[in-house]
């Protein structure tokens, strides 16, 4: 296995110019010696008093990875994709615009190979193995070497203790179970049970909330419901013996109106009668 495919190493994540460790951003690495003994402060003349430096990130907590590194003059456009490395310097400081280093930043996810790591050497020939040429800028060569990278595992998320602690309880072991009656009546036989008794218990089911909630629960939930023997039809013979005390006599349509026949001869000989007339008197003179 080379040392490009080597596992384990995270890739950079940002590149950045600082003017000393004072301004480089936190989790940020400043070089400030070259690979070859020199200072890598980038100055522009020797009157300037104060310089440069380059710095870069692996932290991974945004996400994203830089995908390559290129050195542009001011005079090459930036390639899609890519942009200019970002700026932590004291007030009134500035970078050399004749060479400028633009950076392809892409999400994690998307690519499995990425810039790992950067490097300066003092213009000399001096070679970096398993790194690639990058470019000349302000009397430094700028080194980087790409290859395969392992995601981070995914961390897990704190939890609260106490959550933790209620959910190993031995009293929240499993779900609560829904409120039911403590006396429920007794079984009944299946040959026993009325039709009336039948249609009252689905009602009542449909009537109670899904969910067995206290809300369903009512002042007669658990009382059983039964006939009272002497009107129980069905037990102890109680239909043969309704029988022998009722005399119960169907009657055919013509018997009925046999029974409760009535001419109205009576009403129509009173309204025949001829009623007696006045005779008037003679009239007086």
């Amino acid at each position: 296995m080379s040392l490009m495919d080597h596992v384990g190493v995270r890739p950079i994540t940002a590149v950045a110019w600082t003017s000393n460790t004072a301004t480089c951003p936190k989790d940020f690495t400043m070089i400030n010696i070259t690979e070859d003994g020199a200072a890598a402060n980038f100055t522009r003349s020797f009157a300037m008093k104060s310089g440069y430096y380059l710095c870069y990130s692996k932290d991974q907590r945004g996400g994203m990875v830089v995908s390559d590194i290129q050195l542009l003059s001011d005079k090459d456009p930036v390639p899609h994709g890519y942009c200019f490395i970002s700026e932590h310097l004291e007030p009134k400081a500035s970078v050399s615009k004749k060479k400028r280093a633009c950076v392809r930043i892409v999400p994690v996810a998307s690519v499995d190979s990425a810039v790992l790591d950067i490097k300066l050497t003092a213009k000399s020939k001096m070679m970096l193995q398993h790194y690639t040429y990058v470019g000349d800028i302000n009397g430094y060569v700028l080194w980087c070497r790409k290859g395969r990278f392992s995601n981070p595992a995914p961390q897990a998320k704190p939890r609260s203790v106490s959550l933790d602690i209620r959910r190993l309880s031995l009293e929240h072991s499993s779900a609560p179970l829904p409120l039911r009656p403590s006396n429920p009546p007794p079984p009944l036989p299946h040959g026993k049970l009325s039709q009336r008794r039948y249609s009252l218990t689905s009602k009542d089911h449909l009537d109670k909330p899904v969910d067995s909630s206290i809300q369903g629960i009512t002042a007669l939930d658990g009382v059983p419901f039964c006939l009272h023997p002497k009107f129980d039809v069905r037990a102890n013979g109680m239909n043969s013996h309704l029988n022998s005390q009722i005399n119960i006599r169907i009657k055919s349509l013509q018997m009925i109106e046999n029974e409760y026949n009535y001419t109205f001869a009576v009403e129509e000989n009173a309204f025949k009668r001829t009623r007696p007339t006045m005779t008037k008197g003679p009239t007086a003179q």
